[in-house]
């Protein structure tokens, strides 16, 4: 079993740098260890996307940076094995699009996508998370960074338990 840290990211438009809310699940040996939610003030105030996660300039407005947010953050993660992210190119992208703006160097860890590992380890198609959650019998409300988060550490646990192990090529 590894150490791992599933993150999920929703963003408040377009752009990359956007991010207005960050999920991260901590898992140690299988289980859940730590969990971690933080809403984010995007540098404008443009919200595109409220219709998807119900957040809007006003639930974000007096919360922190995504500097300060990512303070807080990068211990935990430092000690972490890999980040899991269901469609982990658009969390990564997201990721690297803020620390880019705030001038912070992105996490070293590889990312492992859990839409690829769902489709190579059960053949699940199509692979939305509530598609893969529903055939592992995982709990939901999507679109909410802390809960699509853990339903993404789930998924790799599940993986796991299945046999999965992170260094297998196909996965990232």
């Amino acid at each position: 079993m590894s150490r791992f840290a599933a993150i999920d990211f929703e963003t408040a438009s377009y752009r990359g740098d956007s991010a207005c809310a960050l999920g991260v699940t901590v898992v140690e040996d299988g289980r859940i260890v730590q969990q971690l939610y933080e809403l984010i003030r995007p540098p404008a105030r443009q919200f595109s996307f409220t219709h998807i996660h119900g957040l809007s300039w006003s639930d974000v407005k007096d919360a922190a940076l995504f500097d300060a947010v990512w303070a807080a953050m990068a211990p935990v993660l430092a000690e972490v094995e890999f980040l899991a992210a269901h469609n982990a190119p658009f969390d990564k992208g997201v990721l690297n699009a803020c620390c880019a703006t705030y001038g912070l160097p992105p996490p070293a860890q590889p990312f492992v996508c859990t839409v690829r590992l769902a489709r190579a380890q059960w053949d699940i198609r199509p692979t939305k998370l509530p598609d893969v959650c529903r055939y592992l019998g995982i709990d939901l409300s999507h679109h909410q960074a802390d809960s699509d988060a853990e339903a993404c550490a789930r998924i790799v646990i599940a993986a796991e338990q299945a046999g999965w192990r992170h260094a297998e090529p196909g996965t990232r």
